[in-house]
C-alpha cells in the first residue's frame, strides 16, 4: 500500500480525490489538509509516500508548501 496526503483548501474536492484514489485498492489515504501550513504539519507527523497538493491555496501556496515538506522528509532521513 502507497501512503498519501491529500493537500487541498476545499473539502469537498478533497473527498472526491480520497474516494478516486482509495478505489485503486493500492493506495491508502493516511491524512488530509486544507492548506500549505497543515500540509506541511501533516507530512512531518505521517510521513506519507506520496503527497498531492493543490498549488493555490491560502495561508501558504502549494508550490511553497512543498519545498518545505521534502526539505522535511529528507531532514528526517
Amino acid at each position: 500500500m502507497l501512503s498519501v496526503l491529500l493537500v487541498d483548501d476545499h473539502e469537498l474536492v478533497r473527498g472526491g480525490l480520497r474516494a478516486l484514489i482509495e478505489a485503486f485498492g493500492n493506495y491508502i489515504v493516511v491524512g488530509e489538509a486544507g492548506d500549505g501550513r497543515a500540509a506541511i504539519s501533516q507530512a512531518r507527523a505521517l510521513k506519507p509516500e506520496l503527497v498531492l497538493m493543490d498549488i493555490s491555496m491560502p495561508e501558504l501556496s502549494g508550490i511553497d508548501a512543498i519545498g518545505r515538506v521534502l526539505q522535511a522528509s529528507l531532514g528526517s532521513r
